[in-house]
């Protein structure tokens, strides 16, 4: 706070410290203590609901004795008796009915048991598939990221990031869906396979289009940090591990690599993070025909099922995974969050 005062003014500085922390709490810790908190309870029947439903059926079987009791009375004093005691009996039912069918807050983890057998192995492939795409987008974007930053002219790099960067200006249903219809059975790729005579190749009946559709929608997010780093790289580095006779892949494992450790984990995580909770594209590009992905399951915990409490344990599972996979990444390539933040 000193030193943003110094630098901006005391009341910019206030600002800046009310914007910050409105946008940490409000749009971050916020959202995500609710969902953990609604995930670890559920509404049940109250205590000692089966005993009340005995009550309410004793009370039940008293008032239809008041009734022929009622018929058969010969005085007014009696008859003013049974109706001043079923009034009671009504009364009583009245209140132990509501007693009965009003649910309370149970704090409880059964929202996380709900992830049976089948979830767990959707799940399980979910975590897998998002692995993939991030070692996939990785594979594609790493020589990009390489080539922009290091080995072509800076204005060639800037057309290079803007072919990019401009696909992006669409909106990323309409990519998927123009995904969808070049994998097609009828679609141009199927048709040059066919020329060739090969296929027709069922692309989004075997899963494959999903992969092509993810690392094509995240690109950016593994090229552009790549890219930040490896452009800060010194060259003069490369040129010496040259002349001392290292070749190309040594010179990318000793030097490049090591360097690029910050980008690196910073795209494997915004990737993977991405795929893992990806909704649309597995569902565009499957046709809705495949298994599911975990994020549908989410989804349909909520919206469907209306189950928000299970739906919540679901996300909560997901955003452990995420969040496990951050701290995976940080001590596999030894960066720190101060590394990453750059």
């Amino acid at each position: 706070m000193t030193r943003l005062r110094r630098s901006f003014g005391a009341p910019l500085a206030v600002l800046l410290v009310v914007l910050a922390g409105t946008w940490i709490l409000g749009l971050i810790a916020a959202p995500q203590a609710i969902m953990i908190e609604r995930s670890l309870w559920k509404m049940e029947r109250p205590a000692g609901a089966a005993e009340i439903s005995v009550e309410i059926d004793r009370l039940y079987n008293r008032l239809d004795v008041l009734a022929l009791d009622r018929a058969a009375a010969d005085s007014s004093g009696r008859l003013a008796a049974i109706d001043a005691e079923r009034a009671a009996l009504s009364a009583r039912i009245a209140k132990l009915e509501e007693q009965e069918s009003t649910p309370v807050r149970t704090w409880t983890l059964s929202n996380y048991a709900q992830m049976g057998r089948a979830h767990l192995w959707i799940f399980a492939k979910t975590i897998l598939a998002a692995l993939s795409v991030t070692a996939i987008a990785f594979a594609v974007c790493y020589p990009i990221a390489f080539a922009i930053a290091k080995l072509e002219p800076p204005r060639r790099a800037a057309l290079i990031m803007l072919a990019l960067v401009i696909p992006y200006a669409i909106n990323e249903l309409l990519r998927v869906f123009a995904w969808q219809m070049i994998l097609n059975y009828g679609g141009p790729l199927n048709a040059l396979l066919g020329l060739a005579g090969i296929g027709p190749v069922p692309f989004l009946e075997s899963g494959a289009g999903v992969f092509v559709a993810m690392v094509y929608a995240y690109i950016l997010f593994m090229v552009f940090p790549l890219y930040n780093v490896l452009e800060t790289l010194d060259m003069n580095q490369i040129e010496a591990a040259r002349d001392l006779g290292a070749k190309s892949w040594q010179i990318h494992r000793r030097i490049v690599l090591p360097h690029a450790r910050p980008g690196i984990a910073v795209g494997c995580i915004m990737t993977f993070m991405l795929s893992a909770g990806s909704y649309s594209v597995p569902y565009i590009m499957t046709r809705g025909t495949a298994p599911p992905w975990f994020a549908q399951l989410v989804y349909n915990r909520f919206f469907q099922a209306s189950e928000w409490n299970t739906g919540a344990a679901y996300a909560v599972s997901l955003l452990a995974v995420c969040t496990g996979f951050v701290f995976l990444m940080m001590r596999l390539l030894k960066v720190r969050l101060r590394d990453i933040a750059k």
